[in-house]
């Protein structure tokens, strides 16, 4: 493992004035970061520790309704947080899902939906798309886990449980530099292969996450439901993040649908938002929607069981709210 320096500093300004610095990285809880150090996955020259900037890990209530999560708030707090777990119970329930109590303890919001992926041959060091190579290993190898929807030329999926919460809620986050401070959707946030296959997301080398901003959650009802291939410290195999605002007499006026595990981004699907928007929430028309969800799928040669099982695990969310 490469040597490397240190620092802890006190405020954003300072911070954001040391990740200028070639080969600085910013930390945070470093549940991700440092195990591909450890790997020589990554190596910095420089941390710049961001966790205990003041002001970045709380939650606050705005005069519109609207709600701000600090980017260093832990999983364990957010999913605690008695306030979000009443009107957002898809992101406590993203939050509480991910890895164990210890990982959850130290990882924060900013850093869960940062994460680099998981794909088995990105993190065994192979010569893939993601290090500067020629080809995507997964596409003809071990790709049981890899992506269903979204894939090509890399066919990663994003690992991020919050982040499907997060875009399904049609979160804004805030991105802050050195000579930038500006909020953008969530759902811009992330970057297809397709579109830069070196990349999963905006940042910049020398940005960071500050924050969240939620939108007033009057009316809203939220889920988050993950399938895991074993109890504990792993990623969704699928998963589905789901908000439905809903009439008194069940028509649904607005809907959030993200589904996770099956895409190199959190994959919203519009088609299937526009399926239950307008109309009442049945059993019928829920049955529809995975069918909907999973129509573009293109499975590799080892992971076409995700198609159905994404299929029944949105049913299956979308009915929990009614």
């Amino acid at each position: 493992m490469k040597r490397f320096s240190y620092v802890n500093l006190d405020s954003l300004t300072a911070a954001t004035s040391a990740l200028r610095e070639t080969g600085a990285v910013p930390v945070s809880g470093g549940s991700d970061l440092l195990g591909m150090i450890k790997d020589d996955l990554v190596t910095p020259d420089r941390l710049v520790r961001v966790k205990d900037l003041p002001g970045l890990d709380v939650v606050t209530q705005q005069p519109d309704g609207s709600v701000r999560v600090g980017g260093m708030v832990t999983l364990s707090g957010l999913s605690r947080d008695s306030f979000i777990r009443d009107r957002y119970p898809v992101l406590a329930e993203a939050a509480e899902s991910v890895g164990t109590p210890q990982i959850r303890n130290a990882a924060t919001l900013a850093g869960n939906i940062t994460q680099r992926p998981w794909c088995w041959y990105f993190r065994q060091g192979f010569a893939c798309y993601k290090h500067g190579g020629t080809r995507c290993f997964s596409r003809t190898g071990e790709n049981q886990f890899n992506a269903i929807l979204g894939g090509g030329p890399s066919y990663i999926v994003h690992p991020s449980d919050t982040a499907a919460a997060l875009v399904a809620l049609d979160a804004r986050v805030r991105i802050v530099a050195d000579n930038r401070d500006d909020w953008m959707p969530l759902r811009e946030f992330f970057v297809l292969p397709s579109d830069d296959v070196s990349r999963e997301n905006v940042l910049g080398a020398a940005e960071i996450v500050t924050e969240f901003e939620l939108p007033p959650a009057r009316g809203a009802r939220s889920v988050y439901v993950k399938v895991t291939d074993r109890e504990a410290w792993t990623h969704a195999v699928v998963s589905a993040a789901v908000v439905l605002t809903l009439d008194a007499d069940g028509v649904c006026r607005r809907a959030g649908i993200v589904l996770g595990g099956v895409a190199p981004i959190p994959w919203r699907v519009r088609a299937v938002e526009e399926m239950l928007v307008g109309k009442p929430v049945t059993a019928a028309s829920a049955a529809g929607t995975g069918a909907a969800a999973v129509a573009g799928a293109r499975p590799l040669s080892r992971n076409r069981y995700k198609v159905a099982l994404m299929e029944e695990t949105l049913r299956r969310a979308i009915l929990s709210l009614t």
